[in-house]
């Protein structure tokens, strides 16, 4: 899969996820993709946030992950300091 662009990764990823709670979350996470309401620029941060949702997360990545995506005045963290 290296070299892919990132969502046909995360959508190779999805094709494994069929049953239950975690299928659910799979639909809505796609149809926020679809609409552009999330973008990851490596597939590394979207698997932190399938971790975080379905367990398994080292909690250490998961919040390094999200200080990563935050923003200020459309600017990311490591842009606006």
């Amino acid at each position: 899969m290296r070299g892919d662009a990132v969502e046909k990764q995360i959508q190779w990823i999805f094709s494994y996820i069929k049953m239950g709670l975690a299928d659910v979350w799979k639909e809505n996470m796609l149809e926020d993709l679809k609409l552009g309401n999330l973008e990851y620029k490596i597939v590394k941060e979207f698997l932190t946030d399938l971790k975080k949702e379905l367990g398994g997360g080292d909690k250490k990545a998961v919040e390094v992950t999200e200080l990563k995506r935050l923003k200020q005045e459309e600017k990311t963290i490591k842009e606006f300091t």
